[in-house]
């Protein structure tokens, strides 16, 4: 018996679309520490970020088609970095792969981030007053409950999540739509809030402000952006050339609509004191006033359920990842096994793992060390791996566009002429600016390296697991001949 490891293509653009829908809902946790940082300013950054993912995404589509086998982003990075001939250990093949490995860290942590936050929430609801290993104990009873979900629900096969997905979806997003609503109607939004508090008080546009506005920029499209995961599920389509394109543009304007709405009306509803007052559970106010107090905890409930979908959508993304990297023999063959259904399973079980320690550390240092660490110490670990693998995925395309073994490369969908600059500037954005300034970021805003920390070790790990799997998977005839050249040279 033969052991599968293809995925089955069973999915059409709109299941993928359902299934990346949950990418609206990335501004949940972090639209409190930018408007933080920057006040009304922040509608702009969140609209300006997505639209930069119209510009990034353009790209994206054409190399997704142009290798329908690859998974995503992480998938065309490999191909495209991966020479194929090179006798020996390919060095360059490694670029790809820690670009996939950046794009894994950037989406994994999305099932520990919104766990925690769905326990904030039960909390919340509660009135509950627990701390220390209490405390601890009911954050991993929630994630353990999530991720076994996320699991069965994920193994039987990814049109049966994108059913689930189109149901959450519904169910969550119409209730913000309509929460929101409410403040337009009732009077609670005033554009002043915005037009008043644009800029942060004391704002001077000096260099750190200007640094603090780009550090916006970088956190805002690890969600304003995000909505490309609608691509990394290009080896399941049933027709990759048109149902990518499609699922990718569908979820985009889906995107620019929801961040300018909900940006705008949480602003102009609560205003920079209303904000900071509610935290990270910026609607329950906005509900409570324009429903009542009940309103408030329907509120609490809806967004409860929107986290469970947008964790769908990072669980999946994040376990097809891993597939794609032990496909390319990046990672161990392990990864790359798949169940019956064509599913990823083993790669899900340590994306379930994985989360479940994230969530224990980050608790355990909050409420037992007594450090600085929240949801947003983990996000902005995430976001600063989005930063890297998006720079290096924007470098393949230029690469594909470039170099002479792609020049006959067949690209069912093409982004407009002359876009390989366009998409260079971006590049040159993503490590220029963006990285360096969101780690400026989040040292400004928490007062230490621990998000620097967390992404610099987990990311710089892969690196000696790579040489390893590489050594491990290089014939001996390989190594002779690696040991003949070295000895010449």
């Amino acid at each position: 018996m033969t052991e599968n490891t293809e995925l089955a293509r069973s999915v059409s653009w709109k299941e993928g679309m359902f299934i990346a829908l949950g990418v609206p809902l990335l501004i949940l946790p972090s639209i409190y520490d930018v408007s933080t940082i920057i006040w009304g300013m922040c509608v702009v950054v969140w609209t300006v970020s997505v639209l930069q993912g119209f510009v990034q995404n353009l790209a994206y589509g054409e190399m997704v088609t142009a290798f329908p086998k690859a998974a995503g982003l992480p998938g065309c990075a490999q191909a495209v970095f991966t020479k194929g001939n090179t006798k020996g250990l390919d060095k360059g093949k490694l670029i790809g792969a820690f670009s996939a490995w950046c794009y894994w860290f950037a989406w994994c942590p999305v099932v520990a981030i919104f766990t925690m936050m769905i326990g904030d929430y039960i909390v919340e609801m509660f009135s509950l007053e627990i701390s220390g290993w209490a405390a601890i104990g009911m954050y991993m009873v929630v994630g353990l409950a999530i991720v076994s979900v996320m699991f069965v629900l994920g193994s039987r096969g990814l049109e049966g999540g994108a059913k689930v997905g189109t149901i959450l979806a519904i169910a969550s997003i119409v209730p913000i739509v309509i929460i929101l609503v409410g403040a337009l109607m009732t009077g609670m939004f005033d554009f002043s809030n915005i037009s008043d508090n644009f800029y942060r008080a004391g704002w001077s546009w000096s260099i750190q402000d200007i640094v603090l506005v780009f550090g916006c920029f970088g956190l805002a499209q690890w969600s304003a952006c995000a909505w490309e995961t609608a691509a990394i599920y290009g080896p399941e389509y049933k027709n990759p050339a048109k149902d990518v394109p499609k699922s990718l543009f569908a979820c985009g304007i889906i995107c620019l609509i929801m961040y300018f709405f909900v940006s705008t009306v949480v602003y102009g509803s609560l205003g920079q004191e209303g904000i900071e007052a509610a935290g990270y559970a910026t609607l329950s106010p906005i509900a409570q006033f324009a429903f009542g107090e009940m309103g408030s905890y329907i509120a609490l409930f809806f967004l409860i359920v929107a986290m469970i979908l947008i964790i769908q959508t990072g669980f999946l993304g994040s376990s097809r990842t891993l597939f794609s990297l032990a496909g390319e023999k990046n990672l161990p063959g392990w990864f790359g096994k798949v169940n019956k259904n064509g599913m990823p399973t083993n790669a899900m079980v340590f994306v379930s793992v994985f989360n479940l320690m994230l969530v224990f550390v980050i608790e355990f240092s909050a409420h037992i060390l007594v450090m600085d660490t929240t949801t947003m110490t983990l996000l902005t670990a995430s976001a600063l791996g989005y930063c890297i693998a998006n720079g290096i995925a924007l470098a393949a395309y230029v690469v594909t566009h470039t170099s002479d073994r792609f020049k006959n490369l067949e690209r069912p969908f093409k982004a407009p002429r002359g876009w390989k600059y366009v998409i260079a500037v971006m590049c040159a954005i993503q490590f220029g600016v963006w990285f360096p300034c969101l780690m400026y970021w989040s040292y400004y805003l928490s007062g230490g390296v621990i998000a620097i920390a967390i992404a610099l070790i987990i990311l710089l790990t892969f690196v000696p697991i790579w040489f390893m799997v590489q050594a491990k998977n290089l014939k001996p005839s390989d190594e002779l001949l690696m040991r003949a050249s070295d000895s010449d040279q």
